[in-house]
């Protein structure tokens, strides 16, 4: 599949499998997701969330299988394609992942300094970062360092260097791990605000159920700027839930609480106590 041929698909894994030794951490993985599509991927730890992830972003080859970026196959593209296709993509990793050396403006600009296929005039970052960094509502923060941030605000300070480079594709691990139930909505709603406003395709893992009901159930308004219930379940969100390395479930919200398996269950918790958008 390739934009060229019409399609919008812009990630697909076909039959992927990762080994490490003799360890087998992704089994036959099959998944696509397309423009605007939200993919919320969900597992017990050591299911294979991070390295679904990771290989697709292309940070693992696969020992068998295809990767396709923007209909490219990963396995065959040379080292100067792979980089232009990550600089359509942008990921949070685990913890906001920022280097600890750097100010927030070096941290958010990165991507645009040292992609080169992404050819950013250095009269530009500057600007970019800014809006990126207003984006996540920590524009007055260039200035600092990691330390000086809470949890939740290099959660927010990863976001805006996964967006900094308008990417159409955006995958995130675990962005909301332990952190208190506000400002892990707060993240939530950057996300959906994000999709929502730019189209971008989603893929996110996450322990927390509730994350995946705010994105299939939710809008941003960008002229009330507040998220907005879409008054009925979201196709255009899919519910994956890994279990040693396969994919043991894919469907909607209602096909998930639906389920009896002991295993699949559990992944679609009650809500109570857990705080939606009003």
């Amino acid at each position: 599949m390739s934009e060229a041929n019409g399609t919008d698909t812009l990630l697909r894994l076909d039959h992927v499998t990762v080994r490490f030794g003799e360890t087998v951490a992704l089994d036959r993985v099959s998944l696509s997701l397309r423009r605007g599509e939200t993919c919320v991927i969900q597992g017990s730890a050591g299911s294979g969330k991070t390295i679904l992830l990771k290989t697709a972003l292309g940070l693992i080859v696969p020992d068998e299988g295809h990767v396709y970026l923007f209909g490219v196959d990963t396995r065959t593209a040379r080292e100067s394609e792979l980089n232009q296709l990550r600089s359509r993509m942008g990921i949070l990793f685990q913890e906001g992942g920022l280097f600890d050396s750097m100010t927030i403006e070096e941290n958010v600009g990165y991507p645009l300094v040292n992609m080169k296929s992404l050819e950013c005039p250095p009269e530009e970052v500057l600007e970019r970062v800014q809006q990126a960094l207003d984006f996540v509502e920590l524009g007055h923060t260039l200035a600092k360092v990691p330390s000086e941030l809470s949890g939740g605000m290099r959660r927010r300070v990863g976001i805006a260097r996964a967006v900094v480079t308008e990417p159409a594709l955006l995958l995130y691990d675990s962005p909301t791990a332990g952190l208190d139930p506000i400002t892990a909505n707060t993240i939530m709603v950057l996300i959906a605000k994000e999709r929502d406003t730019r189209g971008t395709a989603t893929a996110l893992a996450t322990h927390r159920y509730q994350d995946g009901v705010l994105l299939a159930n939710y809008r941003y308004n960008a002229h009330t700027e507040r998220l907005e219930h879409a008054g009925g379940r979201d196709l255009r969100t899919r519910f994956v839930v890994l279990g040693e390395g396969r994919i043991v479930f894919e469907g909607t919200q209602e096909e998930l609480e639906a389920s009896e398996d002991p295993y699949i269950s559990k992944f679609a918790k009650p809500l109570k106590d857990q705080p939606l958008p009003e």
